[in-house]
């Protein structure tokens, strides 16, 4: 029976080992109500280990996993999910329309198939074969096929792989469509503008283990670099050894630096060449933020 205080998904202290490599390490996760968690990591990281514990494909050898506030292979469990995975198994021979047809009748509410339609963009598609499908569309109905149940906890593994701009741009709208009707949704992804898009909170993992957790702006906030580029004749190679500065390069006429602060180092960009334009200074993103938190913590472990 589902607990009155059950979270959509949530592993605790979880450990997961394949012989003697570690895949998970004392994992917690909390995924709520209403939210997109964006679980990123580094291909190994553990990111997969993670997401099988929650849907119950594997067991944990420490720690708990629940979905629903029960065990993940529990059948009221499932029926309170979606799945999108990087690995489908679907018939090719079946037409979409039978496939959303067959996926629709396992829930006791689903969505119709216009909403499914509309939602994952497959106009066109439903008297088709699977298989004779491109990757792209394939992709968009596991989507459809994953939403259609109206789940109360999602889970997108890279779900925009494969997909062209205007495909991505419409599972982003149905994503938000769905967390505004209050659907918790687990992305993984590799693209990290896209869990800047849609993630209201991120957890990053490196070797098994949570390195960084918290809003987007939080994880951003860890790395306090500066990114700033100009248009400059001053060597690239003669910036990077000074105070502050991380790395310089050249990319034609701008210089690109990474810096742990901004003023000063602007400051002496200006006083070394006054002819200096195009200057523009950002804060560092979340591909900053991941890789410098990933080398962080490669560096500690070693």
């Amino acid at each position: 029976m589902q607990h009155e205080d059950a979270v959509p998904a949530r592993l605790r202290a979880a450990g997961k080992r394949y012989g003697s490599t570690c895949a998970l390490d004392g994992v917690d996760l909390t995924l709520h109500g209403g939210e997109v968690l964006a679980l990123l990591g580094a291909n190994g990281a553990g990111k997969s280990t993670a997401v099988g514990l929650l849907l119950g494909l594997l067991q944990p050898d420490a720690g708990q996993a629940t979905l629903l506030g029960m065990a993940p292979e529990a059948l009221a469990a499932r029926r309170g999910a979606g799945v999108m995975l990087q690995s489908a198994g679907i018939p090719g021979t079946l037409r979409v329309g039978e496939l959303l047809e067959l996926t629709r009748s396992y829930y006791p509410a689903p969505r119709s198939v216009a909403d499914c339609v509309a939602l994952a963009g497959l106009d066109g598609l439903l008297g088709r074969r699977y298989g004779r499908l491109s990757g792209g569309q394939q992709r968009r109905v596991q989507f459809a096929l994953a939403i259609c149940g109206r789940p109360q906890v999602l889970f997108l593994d890279e779900p925009t792989t494969g997909l062209d701009i205007q495909a991505r741009e419409q599972v982003w709208r149905a994503v938000r469509e769905l967390v505004a009707e209050g659907s918790a949704v687990l992305l993984t992804t590799h693209y990290l503008e896209e869990a800047e898009a849609l993630a209201d909170r991120v957890v990053m993992l490196e070797a098994g283990r949570v390195v960084a957790a918290g809003s987007v702006a939080e994880v951003r906030a860890r790395v306090v670099q500066r990114r700033i580029r100009c248009a400059s004749t001053l060597d690239a190679d003669t910036v990077a050894r000074w105070p502050q500065v991380h790395s310089a390069t050249r990319q034609g006429e701008s210089l690109e630096i990474v810096a742990s602060a901004a003023e000063a180092v602007v400051r002496r960009l200006l006083d070394g060449d006054p002819q200096l334009h195009d200057l523009e200074v950002r804060r560092a993103g979340l591909a900053d933020a991941f890789l410098e938190l990933s080398r962080e913590s490669r560096q500690e472990a070693a």
